[in-house]
């Protein structure tokens, strides 16, 4: 890969990041281009060929997965889940949120249980270690010679 595409890369990264981070943010196409160091109309080409979707479709799904999340784990009004992932228009939210995961926030929270984690995760976080557990150290075992 040659030194301008990654140099293009790392700046797509960095923007996809300050997405990531401030979703709930107001963003704008100029905000997120100076972070490139690009024009808008160049950030959305770019970004566009970098991960495959514009800026604003990658902010969209972005805000929706936070808002699925919030509607699986909380009990916060929807209004409150809407304002929280970055709209301020509960129609417009509900209407993409409908649009993007084929029901409505409130009969998706209806149906929608908490992600189980993979055992994988589970058994690695609950696996015993003597850097978590001062208690158990590894000392050898008294002989009967002791």
């Amino acid at each position: 890969m040659g030194e301008a595409r990654e140099r293009t890369n790392r700046d797509m990264l960095r923007v996809r990041d300050a997405i990531d981070r401030d979703f709930a943010d107001e963003l704008d196409l100029e905000t997120l281009a100076a972070l490139a160091h690009v024009s808008p109309d160049h950030l959305v080409r770019t970004f566009r060929s970098v991960f495959g979707e514009t800026p604003h479709r990658y902010l969209q799904r972005r805000r929706i997965e936070r808002a699925m999340f919030l509607l699986r784990t909380t009990d916060l009004p929807i209004t409150d889940v809407c304002l929280r992932v970055g709209y301020t228009s509960l129609g417009a939210f509900s209407e993409l949120f409908a649009g993007v995961v084929g029901q409505s926030p409130s009969a998706y929270r209806e149906v929608a249980e908490p992600m189980p984690a993979h055992s994988s995760f589970v058994m690695a976080w609950t696996r015993p270690s003597s850097h978590t557990h001062p208690s158990i150290s590894r000392k050898r075992p008294p002989s009967s010679d002791d």
